[in-house]
């Protein structure tokens, strides 16, 4: 399987992230544990988790995921196989929340603890919401944890493309290790991503690893009417805003395409993504090895022009 490079970096991943978000959440660590193991027995290697996965679950205090990830990586001894991903800045509780120096510097010691492992692959800022912290300071703890040998690569997710310019040029000017990696919302029906950001991923040599590849699942084809929306209680808040004359459209033209490649939707909304300029791998979550199937599946699809087009004008 031919791997994409990671911005800059030296870092090699597979073209389809596997999202964490539903360990220790939507699915128990035994079913976690099988999920993890047919991503990796297939040959893909990047893994995407953040320390607050998953805190909004009632029982949660944050850090489920990445214990399960960590656990997994004792068990499977497939650390050094895998490219992890985890984010830091969201409230953790207890006054554990934001970018500074300090709390960023203590927060990455925890996910290292909970994940068992010595390094972070790729650490991100998880949102740029902290308004009492200059770029420069969280910036600079960056790049004296890459200096340290803890984190390879720094990334950013949820940055608006001014906010990304301004951090590169600092990085540019204090010689700061650089954000290699953007994880912006983006998918067949969120497209906000092309207006700026794609652009300037693309000149900056950025590389793109989106999240809600399949807009909380509505890209799987399994909501048609809000009547649906019981097939998942969890998602059913994020997929209700699409069931419009939009999302409609969206659905049927990825319905279409499917049926003329044998393929199921989620496969084709994937593949359609690893087409886009600046993608390097889509994030998509699997409960089970039969839905990680799919996903899997986006891999090896091939979309013809006349698809691409199809697709590509169905939002309009």
């Amino acid at each position: 399987m031919q791997k994409r490079q990671l911005g800059r970096s030296d870092l090699k991943v597979a073209p389809l992230c596997l999202g964490g978000n539903v360990f220790g959440w939507s699915i128990d660590e035994a079913a976690s544990f099988r999920v993890l193991d047919a991503f990796a027995d297939a040959g893909l290697n990047f893994i995407d988790t953040a320390d607050v996965y998953s805190r909004w679950a009632p029982g949660n205090r944050g850090g489920e995921s990445e214990t399960i990830i960590g656990k997994w990586f004792q068990r499977s001894g497939k650390r050094d196989s895998i490219v992890l991903t985890t984010k830091v800045g969201m409230d953790m509780g207890d006054g554990k929340v934001g970018l500074s120096k300090p709390y960023v510097l203590r927060a990455v010691e925890d996910s290292l603890k909970r994940l068992q492992t010595d390094r972070i692959d790729l650490y991100l800022t998880h949102k740029d919401e902290d308004p009492n912290t200059p770029q420069e300071e969280t910036l600079s703890a960056y790049d004296e944890l890459v200096r340290q040998g803890k984190v390879r690569v720094v990334g950013a997710s949820n940055f608006t493309a001014d906010r990304l310019v301004e951090a590169l040029k600092i990085s540019a000017e204090k010689g700061y290790a650089r954000y290699q990696c953007l994880q912006p919302e983006y998918n067949l029906i969120e497209r906000g991503y092309e207006r700026e950001l794609a652009p300037l991923c693309v000149q900056e040599q950025i590389g793109v690893t989106p999240y809600y590849s399949l807009a909380s699942g509505f890209l799987t084809g399994k909501y048609h009417s809000e009547a649906d929306l019981s097939k998942s209680a969890a998602r059913s808040g994020n997929v209700k805003k699409y069931l419009d004359a939009r999302g409609m459209n969206v659905l049927l033209a990825l319905e279409e395409v499917a049926a003329k490649l044998g393929a199921k939707p989620a496969s084709v909304a994937l593949a359609w993504l690893m087409t886009r300029p600046g993608v390097v791998a889509p994030i998509a979550s699997a409960t089970s090895v039969e839905q990680l199937g799919d996903l899997i599946k986006a891999v090896t699809l091939r979309l013809d022009d006349d698809s691409l087009k199809r697709l590509d004008r169905a939002d309009a």
